[in-house]
């Protein structure tokens, strides 16, 4: 009789524990349902567009640029994001056209420039890039040659020599 209290007892267990199982499988899949629907909302939203970066004060600097989306389940279809222009000679290409360059070519003598090829390696935030540019530069001080002198000769056999105090 006590044993089959025992097995009872023991069956008992495995069914509840059967039916917690069954709960929390239950619920994880209920929880992976509604990702799944977020995910699918999410998925009307179209890419964000963005905006050339326009600095704060200047021609370069910090700045900001403004992207836009569509979609009718989208939170958000605006937002403004930080930016930054480099203050040097690449702001001619636009901040967001990163180009591989070349080594400087030689110094052109008529010209006193030099010149290099740089080739588009990324755009950002859908920029409309030039495929290559070409840039150019002062060569420095140009170095011509001096016509060279003669060198004078030293006189020899003649020194003066002072006298001992």
């Amino acid at each position: 009789m006590q044993k089959q209290q025992e097995q009872c007892q023991i069956f008992a267990v495995l069914i509840f524990t059967f039916i917690f199982l069954l709960a929390a499988v239950s619920t994880t899949e209920a929880g992976k349902k509604e990702k799944i629907e977020k995910k699918m909302k999410k998925s009307d939203c179209g890419e964000w567009q963005w905006s050339v970066c326009v600095p704060t004060s200047g021609d370069c600097g910090l700045g900001t640029r403004e992207g836009t989306r569509s979609g009718i389940d989208c939170k958000q279809t605006m937002k403004t994001q930080r930016c930054k222009i480099p203050c040097n000679w690449k702001k001619q290409f636009g901040a967001e056209c990163k180009y591989q360059f070349q080594a400087w070519g030689e110094c052109d003598l008529n010209t006193a420039l030099k010149t290099r090829t740089g080739n588009l390696k990324r755009a950002l935030h859908n920029a409309d890039c030039q495929k290559t540019v070409t840039i150019s530069k002062p060569c420095g001080k140009l170095i011509k040659p001096k016509p060279q002198e003669p060198k004078k000769k030293k006189k020899e056999g003649k020194k003066q020599e002072k006298p001992l105090e």
